[in-house]
């Protein structure tokens, strides 16, 4: 059986999410995390991003409207019901915010040097522990990772390659709109 190190201790709210002290947060939580890796196995991080935020604004505006609603029938205040969150300080300080990008961008460069290093085949025998390990399921990571880092340059490309087209039909479509409006 897992055993933590010595002196480990949990935070308590961790504790109390593993440990189901609190069923319905436990209860909430476990499904958030299920219903997200169950669409990461069927769609891409970017799809499952988006709908996700898609989902998250749909809700805190439909909140909001409410909110809105009722004050127009005089049962609330009218405030915000986020306003806690919006009036709460942002968590890092200049001074963290700054170590943690400088962290970031050496982190960003020791994976640079260590993928050219083994890609341009620098010690052979690295080499080829990264080409047996791009086999079987690790695999399917790397070409998840390929395909979220080539969808902006597929768009990008494509707004390139087919500006006259869709130039084109953007005027087909303005002129259809000004047909409809001179009617």
């Amino acid at each position: 059986s897992f055993r933590p190190p010595v002196g480990w201790e949990p935070r308590a709210d961790v504790a109390d999410l593993v440990y189901w002290r609190d069923t319905r947060t436990s209860a909430l939580v476990f499904t958030g995390v299920m219903v997200t890796l169950l669409s990461l196995l069927h769609f891409s991080i970017v799809s499952v991003g988006s709908y996700g935020a898609l989902a998250v604004l749909g809700i805190t505006i439909t909140l909001r409207l409410g909110r809105k609603g009722l004050q127009a029938l005089r049962r609330s205040d009218g405030t915000n019901p986020f306003q806690a969150q919006l009036d709460a300080d942002l968590p890092l300080s200049q001074e963290q915010l700054e170590r943690l990008a400088t962290q970031l961008s050496r982190d960003i460069l020791a994976a640079a040097h260590t993928l050219r290093r083994l890609f341009l085949v620098e010690d052979l025998v690295d080499s080829i522990k990264v080409g047996a390990l791009s086999r079987g399921p690790v695999a399917a990571r790397w070409s998840l990772v390929g395909a979220v880092a080539q969808t902006p340059l597929l768009v990008y490309l494509s707004l390139h390659l087919f500006q006259a087209q869709i130039d084109q039909y953007v005027g087909l479509v303005r002129n259809q709109l000004s047909n409809l409006r001179a009617k």
